[in-house]
């Protein structure tokens, strides 16, 4: 399993980064964003369908208030409807989340091949060589130049710039894809999920590599415009719906029925004094 590991995600994500090094000018924050963009490239069409995804599970989801409402004590059998709906709208629930799934051995990879690659010591660099590719450019790019901007890349930012951008930009991104619901439950999970996602991964660029967080800012930035092209900007501004007619059965104000003044009265009609 570990070779397998080796063979088929770390050592085309180490040597890949390396190759990326030697031509944006020996720079590995370049590299690293170069990386990321080969690799949203690569996992593009997967985005796509989580996008369509969610905006389909938008559309179907008053139905499935209603499901809840009515199955609220037989959980088998709102299970069973759940899923006759999702195949009735050509839904699939695993396409949400299955792009996310795909990342995570990519970061496990990419937060190695930093820190193998930024070799630092003679055992480091030791041990790096064996899952380096037998070719002399990657051979002669050893060891790696660590500085980018004010980042030491194998080191967590000291300056919280880092955690303020992934943070902010996972923010951005989740409230484009939050599908807006009237359950007051489903509300108070969107909003929990959408301040402890950001907070979750803020915490881990104060821990982890600033190499890593240069990785989620640039993967976040993209995903944003892709979320943007495809929906727009999704449930981050509401959409003020117009008001509904005077005396409509969803207006709040009523119509105030004409009424004629009493018979035998006759109005006093205003004439122009001369």
């Amino acid at each position: 399993m570990a070779d397998l590991w080796n063979v088929l995600i770390f050592q085309p994500i180490l040597n890949l980064s390396i190759i990326l090094y030697s031509i944006l000018f020996n720079n590995f924050g370049l590299a690293i964003i170069a990386l990321t963009i080969i690799i949203r490239v690569i996992t593009y069409p997967l985005t796509i369908k989580q996008i369509k995804a969610s905006k389909s599970m938008a559309t179907v989801q008053p139905r499935m208030q209603e499901l809840q409402k009515k199955y609220a004590r037989d959980k088998q059998k709102l299970s069973g409807e759940t899923m006759k709906l999702y195949k009735e709208a050509g839904i699939n629930p695993v396409g949400c989340i299955v792009p996310m799934l795909v990342q995570f051995p990519v970061w496990i990879a990419l937060y190695q091949a930093i820190l193998r690659a930024l070799a630092a010591t003679p055992e480091d660099l030791l041990a790096l060589f064996p899952r380096l590719y037998s070719s002399p450019l990657i051979h002669s790019m050893v060891p790696l130049n660590e500085k980018f901007l004010w980042l030491n890349l194998t080191e967590p930012d000291r300056l919280m710039i880092l955690p303020v951008l992934v943070g902010g930009s996972m923010w951005l991104q989740q409230k484009m894809v939050t599908v807006p619901t009237t359950d007051p439950r489903q509300q108070s999970t969107n909003r929990m999920m959408l301040m402890m996602m950001p907070l979750m991964f803020a915490a881990f660029t104060l821990q982890f590599a600033s190499g890593l967080a240069v990785y989620w800012t640039i993967s976040n930035v993209i995903g944003i415009v892709i979320q943007y092209l495809v929906t727009g900007w999704g449930g981050l501004f509401k959409k003020k719906s117009p008001a509904p007619p005077v005396g409509s059965p969803h207006s709040t104000t009523k119509a105030v029925p004409y009424e004629p003044p009493p018979s035998g009265k006759k109005r006093k009609s205003r004439r122009p004094v001369k």
